[in-house]
């Protein structure tokens, strides 16, 4: 089998050949594993593509991805970005400060917008190069982490507070342009989309359920009927989450190393892939015996669920190389 067809059977619940699916968030490390930086990655669809695909090949990684920083949309919607030549680029200005500014935000074109265009031409890049071989895992924001994007963090939770009206405003406007985004890089070759909604593992359960998670449903629901499949990716501890993301039918969750992986698979249940939970510091400042073993250990005991080796969340780019071959090798049955 190819990768494409080990990442179909892992969705299916079939055997997957004679490893488990390993699957790392690779950013500023593909970039650096490249000889490039962080800036460049970011702005030139050709470099993270390449960058990617050089890591996939030498580390023997089974998907290749799109995702770089937060801020494709945000600047699609008008906010200016600034690149850092070895960090995650900047936003400059938060364009939402009033119920005004969300009454005249405009969704963007994704197509026309500089930013989001580059994402779509790394999709069409990505199916050029390796053929369908591979499954590409597109990126979206998810609703509320753009809502904070255009609005500041600590700004977006106290409307979260104190303006229902303002926050349910905005964020359905960001569910517009989750869908466009999500749709064109699937009409682009994108055989997955990860939705990044990492400020949800800090709000409280109620309050997710009441604005995020129908339209976590929505979205999810939106991009299966466009024929993908679906990530959804929320850093930190989620474990208060997990009764209400049982609802939500998406196809793989990734779990941080705060949340106990049997804790999870017995409330979320046996139909959903669940991802990592390896503390990328872990991975970056242990020794290779330990992560070899540490992560042997994970594919030893969850080898027959629907389970992919992971860390919880982007290798750090100070990782080893002999770190994350350790990785690879324990995943091999």
């Amino acid at each position: 089998m190819n990768k494409l067809e080990q990442y179909r059977s892992l969705l299916s619940g079939s055997k997957n050949g004679n490893k488990v699916f390993f699957r790392p968030i690779l950013m500023h490390f593909a970039a650096r594993f490249n000889r490039t930086t962080y800036g460049k990655f970011a702005s030139d669809y050709k470099i993270l593509v390449e960058s990617n695909i050089r890591a996939m090949e030498y580390f023997d990684t089974d998907m290749v991805s799109l995702i770089s920083d937060p801020y494709r949309e945000t600047s699609a919607f008008g906010a200016r970005i600034e690149y850092i030549e070895e960090g995650v680029p900047r936003c400059l200005n938060n364009i939402v400060k009033t119920p005004e500014d969300v009454r005249d935000l405009r969704n963007p074109d994704v197509y026309k917008c500089e930013r989001t265009l580059d994402r779509i031409k790394g999709a069409e890049y990505y199916k050029k190069l390796l053929k369908g071989s591979v499954p590409v895992s597109g990126w979206i924001e998810g609703p509320l982490a753009e809502a904070c994007d255009l609005t500041g963090v600590s700004e977006m939770l106290y409307y979260l507070m104190t303006d229902p009206d303002l926050s349910n405003s905005l964020i359905d406007k960001c569910m517009i342009t989750a869908k466009d985004f999500a749709g064109a890089q699937i009409e682009a070759g994108c055989d997955l989309i990860g939705i990044g909604d990492a400020i949800c593992s800090q709000i409280d359960k109620c309050t997710y359920d009441t604005y995020i998670k129908q339209r976590h449903m929505e979205l999810i629901s939106y991009i299966h009927e466009s024929g993908t499949s679906v990530k959804l990716h929320i850093c930190g501890d989620i474990t208060h989450l997990l009764e209400s993301l049982k609802d939500l039918n998406t196809d793989i969750i990734d779990l941080d190393w705060q949340v106990d992986l049997d804790r999870a698979r017995d409330i979320l249940g046996n139909n959903v892939v669940l991802g990592g939970n390896i503390n990328p510091v872990f991975v970056q400042d242990k020794s290779e015996e330990e992560v070899y073993s540490f992560s042997r250990a994970l594919v030893e005991k969850y080898k027959d669920q629907k389970y992919l080796l992971a860390a919880g969340c982007e290798i750090t780019v100070l990782t080893p190389h002999k770190n994350l071959l350790a990785m690879r090798k324990a995943s091999i049955l």
